[in-house]
């Protein structure tokens, strides 16, 4: 078992199977009966079914014959080609499918050893953020002696079909699987971050160099061990399972098995340079019905090849299912990719290594605005802010972000006539630098960035943001949905990511001699010109350090300039309305830094809201001396500390 798995329906595999041992007995799973229940819950089965082990089946029953291959899986009567395809990319990947088959050796069926037998096997999976440890039975549903889903094209391998088993449990029912998207599969497989790509809105088969950019992004996930899938959308229901003039089926996921730049001809000795082609194979789920254009099997295309790179490619002249296509034909003929990338997080790692943080989350109802988490998307501009938010830094001039939001797997409401996902997504907004309270009404924030939202059970973002705090706000689209979901952030350095909850500062026992906030005050302070030289080549390194009662914010430093842009934030909860905020400007020095001016604000909630210009002074009082420069501000105030 892997570090932390949690057992599924707390059923405990060694136990379970020791047990049965004991008592020479088979293992009968309870939880997932082998009934028509466990099958279906709206259709009728396709035939007699009858629910049968390995042994029953054939004589010498194996999890595996010649180990695992992409080639081992055939779909069988459910629509689950996505979870197929998901198999074959899965079996690619020697270290993620032992995960997925734990301790397969001892698993595997021994004939040494028959009264190790027991009828049990266990799975795990990446379920909803929790390693899963998933125990079955290995009694299978067949009809007239063959399974009727998952298999494999050898009689006496069962992995596949076992698998499927474990991963029908998870979601009640065999047809619960009918229908879905490799990308779902993939995560549950490995805990992977998943990315769809629209290759029509990306117009990366008119668009060449977005092509490359494409192909070579995709060539590194599948290098270091991401896997992909692809598939064709169906522009209407009835274009499901359609298939193509040039083979190719609509509406049907595909494994990607490899991508790679294939050399053309022959290369001559002491010549480094031959003609290359930007390849990418593929498999059908169903074992068969293959591209027939440019480069498929036996196309003349082939013979420009040598047959060292044909070996070398392992090129079959067969209907197995697997077809090779030039990267340009595969972004003219398919429509979505999912690239699903294995995030490195370790340290002992000669790759980029990603720091992670990962949260659950919920969005509920409540009727009290304070209380209510589902406010719906950004449209909902009197609901919005009643979602869960959730702060993190960036500490780095520029950071590049990866943020994955899962929202619960819905297929096990599939009985109750629910089970279809939510439509969901995210805000990201720069906020001010000292804030750990909730937002309440957006005044001096700034929206940075917006996922998609789209009824999948994944939303995924890349973004590059700048230094600063952030706050990041899933929702449903709608307001009034209640769900929960897993929240997901990679960044260069640590981010601190963390929920907000509390909407003010509480109130202690402290409050009563300290004192408690009577005003709440939001400023910004956008930039600040004609600061006083301080080099010999005109400039400056100006930053800023904003002073409130005994809270102090500093900013970055900006190099070399007398008009810096800062675009600052700061909030602060005030005691004493009486004393002003302090807005002061220094230059960076290496031996001292020196004092370039300062401005005193009142910030009461009457003054005007408007961006306004502050003439610099020096320090002694709102009367003291003018000095060089000004500074552009925005100040919000409040007297209900639950406004801003």
């Amino acid at each position: 078992m892997f570090p932390s798995v949690k057992s599924f329906k707390d059923q405990k595999y060694h136990e379970l199977k020791q047990q049965c041992i004991k008592q020479r007995r088979l293992f009968e799973d309870p939880e997932f009966p082998a009934s028509d229940e466990s099958l279906f819950y709206n259709r009728c089965p396709p035939g007699r079914v009858e629910w049968k082990r390995p042994k029953e089946l054939c004589e010498d029953p194996h999890l595996f014959v010649n180990g695992i291959s992409a080639h081992d899986l055939h779909q069988g009567k459910l629509g689950n080609c996505w979870f197929v395809a998901a198999c074959s990319c899965l079996a690619l990947r020697e270290n993620l499918w032992q995960k997925v088959i734990p301790s397969f050796k001892e698993q595997e069926w021994d004939s040494k050893r028959p009264q190790k037998y027991a009828g049990i096997f266990h799975f795990q999976f990446w379920y909803f953020g929790q390693w899963t440890d998933v125990v079955i039975d290995d009694r299978l549903p067949t009809i007239n002696g063959e399974l009727i889903y998952c298999h494999s094209n050898v009689e006496n391998e069962f992995w596949s079909a076992l698998l499927e088993k474990a991963y029908a449990k998870l979601a009640e029912s065999y047809e619960a699987l009918d229908g879905g998207t490799a990308a779902d599969a993939i995560i549950d497989f490995t805990g992977a971050v998943a990315e769809s790509i629209d290759l029509v809105k990306g117009k990366y088969c008119e668009n060449i160099s977005e092509q490359m950019k494409l192909f070579e992004d995709l060539l590194k996930v599948h290098k270091r061990g991401g896997l992909i899938s692809c598939s064709i959308t169906a522009s209407s229901p009835n274009d499901t399972e359609v298939e193509t003039e040039m083979g190719l089926i609509i509406g049907h996921a595909y494994s990607v098995t490899a991508i790679q730049k294939v050399r053309l001809g022959e290369r001559l000795l002491f010549s480094f340079k031959s003609e290359k082609l930007f390849m990418i194979r593929m498999r059908n789920p169903w074992g068969k019905k293959e591209w027939n254009g440019a480069w498929s099997d036996q196309s003349e295309e082939w013979k420009k090849v040598s047959d060292s790179e044909r070996k070398n490619l392992g090129l079959t002249i067969q209907n197995d299912g697997e077809f090779w296509m030039t990267f340009d034909d595969w972004c003219q003929n398919f429509t979505d990719v999912d690239v699903c990338r294995i995030v490195n997080t370790s340290y002992f790692s000669i790759h980029k290594t990603w720091e992670k943080k990962m949260v659950h989350g919920a969005w509920t109802k409540h009727s009290e605005p304070l209380k209510n988490l589902s406010g719906g998307c950004f449209d909902y501009r009197a609901t919005f802010l009643q979602n869960p938010q959730y702060v993190f830094d960036v500490k780095k001039a520029e950071d590049k972000v990866l943020v994955s939001l899962q929202q619960q797997d819905q297929r096990i409401y599939k009985k109750d006539g629910k089970g279809d996902n939510f439509p969901i997504g995210f805000e990201i907004f720069k906020v001010e630098l000292n804030r750990d309270y909730r937002i309440h009404k957006l005044q001096i924030q700034e929206r940075v960035a917006t996922s998609i939202y789209v009824n999948t059970r994944t939303v995924f973002l890349r973004k590059l943001l700048a230094r600063g705090r952030y706050v990041l706000i899933p929702t449903t689209h709608y307001p009034g949905i209640a769900t929960a979901f897993i929240l997901r952030l990679f960044t260069d350095v640590p981010s601190k990511l963390r929920e907000l909850k509390l909407d003010k500062p509480k109130r202690t026992c402290w409050s009563i001699l300290c004192g408690y906030p009577r005003i709440v005050t939001e400023i910004k302070i956008h930039s600040a010109e004609g600061l006083q030289k301080q080099d010999r080549s005109g400039g400056a390194d100006p930053y800023l350090i904003i002073k409130c009662e005994n809270q102090k914010v500093r900013s970055a430093v900006q190099q070399d300039t007398v008009s810096a842009i800062f675009d600052t934030q700061a909030l602060f909860y005030r005691k004493n309305i009486e004393r002003p905020i302090i807005v002061q400007v220094w230059n960076s020095n290496a031996l001292c830094d020196q004092f370039l001016g300062q401005v005193l604000l009142a910030a009461l909630p009457g003054d005007p809201k408007e961006p306004q210009t502050r003439q610099l002074r020096g320090k002694g009082g709102r009367e003291a001396d003018e000095m060089p420069g000004h500074i552009t501000v925005k100040v919000v105030s409040s007297d209900d500390l639950t406004e801003l």
